[in-house]
C-alpha cells in the first residue's frame, strides 16, 4: 500500500513538472499568450512584412505593448494588411508611424512604434498607413554589389 502512494506522487510530480516545461517552452516560443488585459485592434499596411508571424511582439521604448494578430494579403493595394492587439493601457497618437524591425543582428522580428504628435489616438479599427517595411538582407547585398560594379565602371572610363 505504502508502495502505491509513493507511485502516485512521483507521477504526480512528474506530470506536474513536464506540464511546467511544455509551459515555458511554448511561452519562450510565443505560441502561447496568458494575457488578459483588455486590447483594441489597429490595421497596419505594410509594402513587406518580412518575418514577421502571428504572436510577434509589438514594441514602443523597447516595452511590450501588443501583439500581431494575424497577418494577410490585400489583394487591392498589393499590401500586407497587419492586425495589431495593442494594450487598452497604452493610447498611441493617430499619426503614430510602425516600422519592422529586428532584435538582434538575425533575431526574430517585431513592430516598433514611433509615437507621433496627433491630439487624437488610435482607437479600435483604425488603419495606420505610416510605416516603414522590413530591411531585406538580399535587397541590401545586390544594392551593395550594383553600387560597385558601378564604381568599378566609372573608374575604367576615367583611365
Amino acid at each position: 500500500m505504502q508502495r502505491s502512494k509513493n507511485d502516485i506522487w512521483v507521477g504526480l510530480f512528474v506530470l506536474i513538472g513536464a506540464i511546467a516545461i511544455l509551459f515555458l517552452a511554448l511561452q519562450s516560443a510565443n505560441l502561447l499568450n496568458l494575457n488578459f488585459e483588455k486590447t483594441y485592434t489597429v490595421v497596419a499596411r505594410f509594402d513587406n512584412a518580412g518575418g514577421l508571424k502571428p504572436q510577434s511582439a509589438v514594441r514602443s521604448a523597447g516595452v511590450v505593448v501588443g501583439r500581431i494578430e494575424r497577418i494577410s494579403f490585400d489583394d487591392k493595394t498589393f499590401q500586407a494588411s497587419v492586425e495589431i492587439a495593442l494594450q487598452s493601457r497604452y493610447q498611441f497618437p493617430r499619426d503614430s508611424s510602425l516600422k519592422v524591425l529586428t532584435s538582434g543582428l538575425l533575431g526574430e522580428q517585431y513592430i516598433g512604434i514611433e509615437p507621433g504628435f496627433d491630439e487624437r489616438f488610435l482607437a479600435q479599427g483604425d488603419v495606420i498607413t505610416q510605416t516603414q517595411s522590413a530591411v531585406v538582407l538580399e535587397n541590401l547585398i545586390s544594392q551593395f554589389l550594383f553600387n560597385r560594379a558601378a564604381e568599378g565602371e566609372a573608374g575604367t572610363e576615367n583611365k
